[in-house]
């Protein structure tokens, strides 16, 4: 269902909706985005305008169906197009939304490193476990 709702805004012609992530609503915010909001605050004091002080429907939802799909250990292939729909949502942001552009950047490097870890992790496994973390080679009773 979130995959068919980031399809209908990352297509949709008309203006997507900003959430607001002003104090009172930083409770409601996941750690990340707030973290994010914080840094473009410390950096350019400038940002307090409204304009910076908003995420799109869009990235947060692709923010959170990203979260979602990393716990629940989805597949590359799927996380491949999720990767497609940040890089989509990316190009349809103007410049001045930093917002928007870091938290999916955040968002693709979340999941370019899983996907990494999880290469690097199948790429490992040189020989057969057994149950119990037991190898054919601590065991060569099993040999025979």
């Amino acid at each position: 269902m979130s995959t068919q709702n980031v399809c209908t805004l990352l297509y949709a012609v008309k203006k997507i909706t900003d959430v607001l992530t002003f104090e009172g609503f930083t409770q409601l915010l996941d750690d990340d985005i707030v973290s994010l909001n914080a840094l473009i605050l410390i950096v350019n004091h400038k940002c307090r305008d409204r304009c910076y002080n908003v995420i799109t429907q869009l990235t947060l939802l692709l923010y959170l169906m990203t979260q979602c799909q990393l716990n629940l250990r989805h597949s590359v292939t799927s996380l491949a197009q999720t990767i497609y729909y940040i890089e989509v949502a990316q190009r349809r942001h103007p410049s001045y939304r930093m917002l928007d552009h870091l938290t999916l950047k955040f968002t693709k490097h979340k999941v370019l490193t899983y996907i990494t870890e999880m290469t690097n992790l199948h790429s490992t496994v040189s020989e057969p476990t057994l149950h119990f973390g037991m190898t054919l080679k601590n065991c060569p009773q099993l040999l025979n």
